[in-house]
């Protein structure tokens, strides 16, 4: 049997428009495609146009839809006319902040440009989204959903920059969501722990040449679950919080965390 027959209606996202930002890999390309399958018209935002026509066109060969857009998101002007061009053709039901960059490095060893980098794309870049976001569904209602990290709310070592963008995605989650309740948009965010996407491979490559299968073990055994989460385990939880099924859900930080925050030690 196939998802569409198994599936609940509440848990259906047939007929809605739903744009993900840096849907061109990892995480973003793994919700894509279950908002695809699950019936949704997915608009693929990503600053890697490449990456971005090659989740379109899995999509469009599994018999989905989907509509590839090129946008850097640290440019208000692009995200304006990517959200123009996106609303063009139909209303947005369904918006997921998911684009951002990673930076490894603690108070001391982080620079001014690497502060400001993390800060344009993590905070800044998902502040023009939202606000494109929130013009574009503010006559109808929708569906918000921006991707944070553990990072945002629990004392990692060396994530100085990365952690002060991941709070600020969260306190913005709680903003928007406070300040949408009259326009019937719901807002909430998800703070994975260590997700095995093509950044952890690049990262262990990089700084662990030869030692990859040795790090990649002891970064897995920091959750308490032992191992990272996959892609589309982030994509599950991110298609029900947009769906109906999660309709009285707003204003959460969701931890997808293999019980990071609980069970340690």
């Amino acid at each position: 049997m196939n998802q569409e027959s198994t599936q609940s209606p509440c848990f259906r996202l047939d007929g809605k428009r739903a744009l993900v930002t840096g849907a061109g890999s990892g995480i973003g390309r793994a919700i894509a495609l279950e908002f695809a399958a699950s019936g949704a018209e997915v608009l693929i935002l990503d600053l890697d146009s490449a990456a971005g026509k090659k989740t379109t066109n899995e999509i469009l060969d599994a018999k989905g839809k989907a509509v590839p857009i090129t946008c850097d998101i640290t440019n208000e002007e692009e995200v304006e006319r990517a959200f123009a061009s996106a609303t063009k053709a139909g209303p947005l039901d369904i918006l997921v902040n998911n684009a951002g960059i990673s930076h490894i490095g603690n108070v001391e060893s982080t620079t001014a440009s690497d502060f400001e980098r993390i800060f344009r794309v993590n905070v800044q870049g998902m502040f023009f989204c939202l606000r494109a976001g929130v013009i574009a569904m503010k006559q109808r209602g929708g569906v918000i959903l921006n991707m944070a990290s553990v990072a945002g709310s629990a004392a990692l070592a060396d994530r100085f920059a990365y952690s002060m963008s991941k709070a600020a995605v969260i306190a913005m989650t709680f903003s928007v969501a406070r300040d949408c309740l009259g326009h019937n948009i719901r807002c909430n965010c998800i703070s994975p722990a260590r997700v095995h996407t093509p950044f952890v491979d690049g990262y262990l490559k990089k700084h662990y040449p030869g030692r990859e299968e040795e790090m990649f073990r002891t970064l897995s055994a920091a959750q308490p679950l032992g191992r990272m989460a996959k892609p589309e385990e982030v994509a599950y939880l991110a298609h029900f919080l947009c769906s109906d099924a999660a309709g009285f859900l707003t204003g959460v930080d969701y931890p997808l965390d293999g019980g990071y925050f609980n069970l340690r030690g």
